[in-house]
């Protein structure tokens, strides 16, 4: 009853107000932000007393690598590369290995596109360009009589067709296979075209592979210590041409 009555007597706890001279200088910090802030002090505290400790402990004889591969350069801790511990052998082998692996992708980049091209059987894609067919004739009166669809024996709904054209003997014995709907041909086309696009960024994965292999080949053969002279500059689209010098080899 006793401890009833003092959590009554209680009076509940309430933030402080905030001063009106203090009021630009934003708002009063919580109990539990203190708490966090000294939590964080101490942490950071028992860190400290960690490293200190563990230099304490270290022998001063004691030697490893790091003291000569490593050093502190305005400020910030670097570690040297070391040198020479690679051959040209070696080096040569690596970019032995970067061609061959460039080169099994660019082979199989070249075997999606020839996939690819079989299945769109080289259609002409919407907005590459009208193909065109060439008829011959013998008189300016017979180019301005010609009628293309009595030519090609179709019907003239079926004349701007590069692809699928039947004839009017086989419409009157089969009916037109393949769809026919506007909407259904429009979404065929735009399908069609987005796999032309599809091929045409291939290809130019392609050749920027091959210039690569092209560009690693070079620095490779760069590595030999025959006399070079160079004879062109390396672009975008290709490798940097090089004269060697003739070396008779036994």
């Amino acid at each position: 009853a006793f401890r009833k009555a003092a959590k009554a007597r209680q009076r509940p706890h309430r933030e402080r107000a905030q001063p009106a001279a203090r009021t630009k200088l934003g708002l009063l910090e919580k109990k539990k932000d203190y708490r966090l802030r000294a939590h964080d002090y101490h942490k950071k505290q028992n860190a400290l007393r960690a490293l200190q400790k563990k230099a304490l402990d270290k022998n001063p004889d004691e030697f490893y690598f790091k003291m000569i591969r490593a050093e502190v350069k305005d400020g910030v801790h670097i570690i040297k590369q070391p040198k020479g511990e690679i051959t040209p052998e070696q080096v040569k082998l690596m970019r032995t290995q970067d061609i061959k692996y460039i080169e099994m992708k660019r082979v199989a980049e070249a075997k999606k596109i020839e996939r690819l091209k079989a299945e769109l059987h080289l259609l002409d894609a919407a907005g590459s360009g009208a193909g065109r067919h060439l008829f011959f004739v013998d008189s300016e009166r017979e180019v301005k009589e010609f009628d293309i669809a009595a030519h090609l024996d179709t019907l003239p709904e079926l004349v701007d067709r590069v692809y699928n054209r039947p004839t009017i003997a086989t419409l009157q014995r089969e009916a037109v296979k393949g769809p026919t709907d506007p909407a259904h041909l429009k979404k065929l086309a735009q399908q069609r075209k987005n796999q032309y696009d599809l091929l045409r960024q291939r290809i130019e994965r392609e050749k920027a592979m091959f210039v690569i292999s092209q560009k690693i080949q070079t620095r490779k053969d760069l590595l030999d210590k025959t006399h070079k002279v160079k004879v062109k500059k390396e672009t975008t689209t290709g490798p940097a041409i090089y004269k060697f010098k003739f070396q008779r080899k036994r």
